[in-house]
């Protein structure tokens, strides 16, 4: 399959007579990717999201997952699909965090040899073998978004859409969920597709990145590309890396420096001219 979701021109009214249109460039999604979606508030990010889950119909347009239409056959499609919210706690369910992993599983039937293997190969793989037996309540926020996360990858699931997964997490939690959904990607072959106000850590966790604004997808491509558009960001309401804002100011003020997203190519581009200067 060529793409797994694609997204064309959608417009949506919402029972309170609110209207959300979404158009400009086509949002595509191949196999494998992990695909970042970026918007201040209001942009149209939770409504792309509910429109590739299946949760609302687009008035005009047309929207593609796995080849199906996701509001037209959600029971298949959701099958394929694992989510995170924002708020996890309206996700976590169970009275322990074993249950809540086991959820679905039971409820499709699987053995319970099948139940228990799966459970703690998903609790191994996110480090969170300890508190299966904890009830979620209690849990810190870091912790309760690995139990979302083993939750929505229980079924092995071919796209995991996660909607703000650093929310409210501190340092060392926002890297391990980092490092976690890159392994997921890199070792499980799932595909990601998530939205972040939290732009400084995009490059370090997406291959394609897509811009919203005023109710359309204003530019797309990789995170040099998209990011090296400073004035384009601000006019979407969004501050550049602090990175790429650097080295924006500095190429203004005549050095030689492309815009680059990844610290260790910033590196070695610095050191290079340093040593040119010597």
């Amino acid at each position: 399959m060529e793409h797994l979701i694609k997204v064309h021109c959608i417009r949506h009214v919402y029972p309170d007579k609110t209207e959300v249109n979404l158009c400009g460039l086509d949002f595509v999604v191949k196999a494998g990717e992990r695909v970042v979606i970026l918007g201040p508030n209001g942009a149209g990010k939770t409504t792309l999201l509910s429109h590739i889950l299946g949760l609302l119909s687009p008035v005009e347009g047309r929207v593609e997952v796995m080849g199906m239409q996701p509001d037209k056959h959600f029971n298949q499609v959701r099958k394929h699909i694992g989510i995170v919210f924002q708020n996890v706690d309206e996700q976590i369910i169970g009275p322990r965090v074993y249950d809540d992993i086991a959820f679905t599983l039971r409820n499709e039937g699987m053995p319970r040899q099948e139940v228990e293997e799966r459970v703690q190969n998903i609790a191994s793989l996110l480090g969170i073998e300890d508190i299966l037996d904890k009830i979620p309540h209690y849990l810190s926020g870091g912790q309760k978004k690995k139990v979302a996360l083993a939750g929505a990858i229980s079924m092995l699931p071919q796209i995991l859409i996660l909607d703000e997964p650093f929310d409210g997490l501190d340092p060392k939690s926002k890297e391990e969920m980092i490092d976690l959904l890159n392994r997921l990607n890199r070792e499980k072959g799932i595909t990601l597709v998530m939205t972040t106000h939290d732009i400084n850590i995009v490059p370090g966790i997406s291959d394609l990145i897509y811009v919203l604004h005023k109710g359309l997808i204003v530019t797309k491509g990789s995170p040099d590309q998209v990011f090296g558009q400073v004035e384009l960001l601000r006019e979407a309401n969004l501050q550049p890396p602090i990175l790429m804002d650097l080295f924006d100011r500095l190429r203004k003020k005549g050095y030689p420096l492309e815009l680059l997203a990844d610290v260790s190519d910033a590196e070695a581009q610095l050191l290079s001219i340093l040593l040119q200067r010597k």
